[in-house]
């Protein structure tokens, strides 16, 4: 599949997690959707990222969830289930909560 057909789909995919979020008790932000391979490089250099990023593909994008109150969530419950429906959108699409070192508002779609 060409990265192009990839990206829609992975942007399509984005859209309907973001709609999901929003009619749910939560809202989000967005964080990083592309990431030059500099700056990957940068982040993995500080231990924070990997030089090979999907970000750099546009095919990883990082949200940053709060509840009604506005308060930043972090942890793994909280993004569990958005991470579960993203999963079912399509098989390539991956969350960062089964990751080995967690990053639970991560959500990409693998390049295979």
């Amino acid at each position: 599949m060409k990265l192009q057909v990839k990206q829609a789909i992975f942007a399509k995919n984005v859209g309907l997690l973001l709609d999901r979020i929003f009619q749910s008790p939560f809202t989000c932000t967005l964080g990083d959707a592309y990431r030059s391979a500099e700056q990957a490089e940068i982040n993995a250099k500080k231990g924070i990222g990997i030089k090979n990023s999907l970000h750099c593909k546009r095919l990883a994008i990082d949200l940053n969830l709060f509840n009604n109150d506005g308060e930043y969530l972090t942890s793994g419950p909280d993004y569990q289930c958005f991470g579960e429906y993203w999963k079912s959108l399509h098989p390539l699409n991956r969350w960062g909560g089964d990751f080995k070192l967690k990053d639970f508002g991560h959500f990409e779609m693998q390049d295979l």
